[in-house]
């Protein structure tokens, strides 16, 4: 089969199309015939030489895919062969095949292409696990989301006011506001122009959020805090400004706030299988409804991986990348 590799860490010109092995599905697994894969963060970190695939994991990249299930592994009958299917994995989606653990198959809805529904797994599993199990969101709540114009900020703006809560976001351009408003966002601040702390105050009366939905890290620890009201919570999802940061934790007591910090990659295969079943329940029947639509910017062939990870890179996209594999 075909994959996308690279042979040494290093900028998008590392990454080539290439022949490798055929997969072969184990015990509890099913092969899947790759259509779409989508591009995400991590992806670009692991090219980098910065975030190694877990242990056990492809060393292709790729953490979700869409395709059609071609065979079983030992003691699996479900899905059906032929059967329209897209997941989360740790790795893998840039090629022809893979293998996953058939507790992690989620049906596509007949109304999405396998482009859509490769835009799915990674940031709408994300951002349902990290708003509704870890933040907490409820309805009538306020929700602070920093890269509102992100695959996982266009997934969490959706998944927020489906469940009754008032978003606001943060974005580097007025065209990606708009864009975030359309999709259902109250407010966006321009961080590039505006003071975002100051302007969130003034957006809720001085009274702050409830959660706020972090992908910076250490950058922006202190104001999250500060945004937040009392008994908020603060849910940290990447560190894109930086690890490393200095806290006064009578901010904490004295707010009684929850700070968490989370990644989906590395979880054990029953814990996924939950959120899985979570997504079916709550998530997948709101796309086949319109309720929920994925947001992409691009779709790039898959030996276009180079040219996708630029676009990423550039932050000039609003919503998903995906590649088409064919």
């Amino acid at each position: 089969m075909q994959a996308i590799i690279f042979d040494h860490p290093g900028d998008a010109e590392v990454l080539q199309l290439a022949e490798v092995a055929d997969l072969q599905p184990q015990a509890g697994e099913l092969l899947i015939r790759v259509h779409a894969t989508a591009v995400n963060r991590a992806d670009i970190l692991q090219r980098r030489g910065m975030y190694p695939a877990p242990a056990g994991a492809s060393e292709i990249l790729g953490l979700e895919i869409a395709g059609e299930v071609i065979d079983h592994g030992a003691g699996v009958t479900a899905p059906a062969l032929g059967t329209r299917i897209c997941a989360l994995l740790p790795g893998g989606g840039y090629a022809q095949q893979v293998v996953i653990p058939a507790a992690l198959a989620m049906p596509i809805p007949d109304s999405l292409s396998y482009e859509q529904a490769a835009a799915i797994p990674e940031v709408w599993m994300t951002a349902y696990d990290n708003l509704f199990n870890w933040g907490r969101l409820s309805a009538g709540e306020r929700l602070l989301v920093h890269g509102g114009s992100s695959g996982i900020g266009t997934a969490a703006i959706q998944l927020a006011g489906w469940r009754g809560a008032e978003v606001i976001i943060t974005a580097g351009s007025e065209q990606k506001i708009e864009r975030c408003r359309e999709l259902g966002a109250v407010a966006g601040i321009n961080y590039r122009t505006e003071n975002w702390p100051e302007r969130l105050q003034e957006l809720t009366d001085h009274q702050g959020v409830d959660v706020v939905l972090d992908m910076l890290g250490g950058s922006y620890f202190n104001a999250n805090l500060a945004s937040l009201r009392v008994g908020g919570r603060l849910v940290i999802i990447a560190t894109m400004g930086g690890a490393q940061t200095e806290l006064d934790l009578r901010t904490l007591m004295l707010k009684r706030l929850t700070v968490c910090g989370t990644t989906l990659r590395a979880r054990p295969i029953a814990a996924k299988a939950a959120l899985t079943q979570q997504m079916l329940q709550d998530v997948l029947p709101r796309f086949a409804d319109g309720t929920f639509t994925p947001v992409i910017e691009a779709v790039f062939d898959l030996a276009e991986a180079s040219a996708a990870h630029r676009l990423l890179e550039s932050s000039q996209h609003v919503g998903k990348i995906v590649l088409r594999v064919g």
